[in-house]
């Protein structure tokens, strides 16, 4: 960070570091889903289609960028990344099959359900939520136990009931229920927040930081989190198809409330700006270390996809 609060990272240095994480994401799936020559090969197909190229990867680069403040090693960051990446790949292997959104279009590509079926789109899921624990258990991803059975004890919070899985619960009843804006809003804690949460929480447990000192990351977590959502929501009204890769509209389709029907798109505009700026200040206590986490807080709103 310059003398005048400006930040150094430079968005070249952002796409860098977003390509970087993609393929080295993308490389320990490669590696970790071999097929094997037996009758789960389809499962395994089906996996890789859902798990390898494409997306943001926005959540294991959050991983890395907050495990960097705590100099953890790479490798080790980048397995906790690949965990948190399963828990989302599963999400939206689920998510888009027709008892949920009915998606026919992931990525720029069908959706695991079309590109396969039903059956193998739901035991793909299942099994990239079952491989994130593995892989956080592994001594691998830490020596010390009490880290590993951290990680695992939060994803799963952050992706059960209290989190992921129970904001899409709600997300489904929006769509024969009227919600006024608190209620969005905790929706979207849960549904995409928790797990937004849990990456910067990981980088914390990862560096050994005590619980009472990660407020300012979770501060921030939960602004670009509820940020996140609102560029989502202006993005399904405002966005490209094509750009994005998956279908626009739907939300208002479905009838469902979201920030941009609740507020407008220029009080959506304004909200997202003004909790990206709250982020930051979140990490003022920190230097240049934090400069990657500054610059994706300003992307989550500037993105087209």
């Amino acid at each position: 960070m310059s003398a005048d609060g400006d930040v150094t990272t430079t968005p070249v240095a952002l796409q860098d570091a977003m390509r970087q994480v993609a393929t080295e994401i993308d490389r320990h799936f490669d590696l970790l889903l071999e097929v094997p020559d037996d009758a789960r090969g389809r499962l395994y197909d089906a996996m890789r289609h859902a798990a390898i190229g494409g997306g943001k990867r926005l959540r294991p680069l959050l991983v890395c960028a907050a495990c960097d403040l705590f100099h953890v090693d790479r490798q080790a960051a980048l397995r906790v990344a690949l965990a948190i990446e399963c828990i989302h790949v599963y999400s939206l292997v689920h998510d888009d099959m027709p008892c949920m959104d009915d998606d026919d279009l992931r990525r720029g590509k069908p959706t695991v359900h079309k590109a396969y079926d039903e059956a193998t789109a739901v035991l793909a899921g299942d099994s990239l939520q079952s491989l994130a624990f593995e892989i956080l258990a592994d001594e691998a991803t830490h020596p010390d136990p009490f880290v590993r059975i951290e990680l695992v004890a939060e994803l799963a919070r952050a992706a059960g009931p209290a989190g992921m899985a129970g904001g899409q619960m709600m997300d489904l009843a929006a769509e024969t229920q009227a919600f006024d804006l608190p209620t969005v809003t905790r929706l979207q804690q849960l549904k995409t927040g928790a797990l937004i949460g849990f990456c910067l929480e990981a980088g914390a447990i990862m560096g050994h930081v005590p619980p009472e000192g990660r407020g300012r990351l979770r501060g921030y977590a939960r602004d670009i989190g509820l940020a996140f959502q609102i560029a989502d929501d202006l993005l399904d009204v405002e966005g490209d198809a094509a750009a994005i890769g998956k279908a626009v509209g739907k939300d208002a389709a479905a009838g469902k409330a979201t920030f941009v029907s609740l507020l407008g798109r220029e009080r959506a505009h304004q909200q997202a700006d003004m909790l990206v700026g709250q982020a930051i200040a979140h990490l003022s206590s920190y230097g240049a270390e934090a400069d990657l986490l500054r610059v994706i807080a300003g992307y989550i709103i500037e993105r087209d996809r």
